[in-house]
């Protein structure tokens, strides 16, 4: 059976004093297991406060990236290795906004994945198309070729430490809107995808998430389709309430 997953990705956002605030209000509302998996992402210099924060907790941490070398002259990286030596559990690949402003390709993402897995990272790797690309019907080429590129090369063993994470960038601060019917469409793709590739089984156990803009009105709608295992939450996951609201919607 696979795992409701709720993942608050802070990006950018948070200082330290920040982060204890927003910890603090986390740790008080989530005493008792909760109905989904809970992470979050915070920046790298608040890393291992945050594990230090949560121990404890049922509350998981990831990494909002990581280079793909073990070690080397990289200066201003980090490391699978350095991620796992202070707590983390997680690490997020693929974001759109890495993708975009940072011009990460699949085939640099293929050799993250790679490194993580190799270092016993669990992996979120991020999928979705740009508005162009939903407009000319292009959505479903564009996600299959992602996943194709950036996963498909992993190992049939390695899936168990895979989750995949939906993002219809289109849907993000554009003023469209995607709706949770299309969330499920899409879903359901990737779900059929993986089967093509990997079997049933596997695709059956990998946890889907969305990453459309989930707020507290909608988590509870989106979350209830067959293939949506849970969200990755960026804006709302920096306000505690808005956050154990769409954790709770489980």
């Amino acid at each position: 059976m696979r795992k409701n997953i709720v993942a608050g990705n802070w990006k950018m956002n948070n200082d330290l004093s920040e982060t204890e605030e927003l910890l603090a209000q986390l740790k008080q509302h989530l005493e008792q297991e909760p109905q989904a998996e809970v992470i979050v992402a915070p920046s790298f210099t608040n890393l291992y406060h945050v594990f230090q924060s949560l121990a404890g907790t049922p509350v998981k941490v990831a990494a909002q990236n990581m280079h793909e070398s073990e070690n080397g002259a990289f200066t201003g990286e980090v490391s699978a290795k350095m991620l796992t030596s202070v707590g983390v559990k997680y690490v997020i690949l693929g974001h759109s906004e890495r993708r975009a402003i940072f011009k990460e390709t699949d085939e640099l993402l293929a050799k993250k994945v790679t490194s993580a897995l190799k270092n016993d990272l669990q992996v979120i790797f991020c999928v979705g198309e740009e508005l162009d690309q939903r407009k000319s019907d292009n959505h479903f080429n564009v996600v299959e070729e992602q996943l194709s590129k950036g996963l498909f090369n992993i190992s049939k063993e390695d899936w168990k430490n895979v989750v995949i994470a939906y993002e219809p960038v289109w849907a993000i601060g554009t003023g469209e809107t995607a709706s949770p019917e299309q969330a499920q469409e899409m879903h359901a793709f990737i779900r059929k995808t993986v089967s093509e590739k990997f079997g049933s089984e596997i695709a059956e156990e990998v946890s889907i998430l969305y990453g459309g803009s989930v707020k507290p009105a909608n988590a509870k709608e989106i979350f209830a389709k067959e293939d949506v295992d849970g969200g990755l939450i960026g804006g709302a996951s920096l306000k505690a309430e808005d956050f154990l609201a769409i954790v709770h919607s489980f």
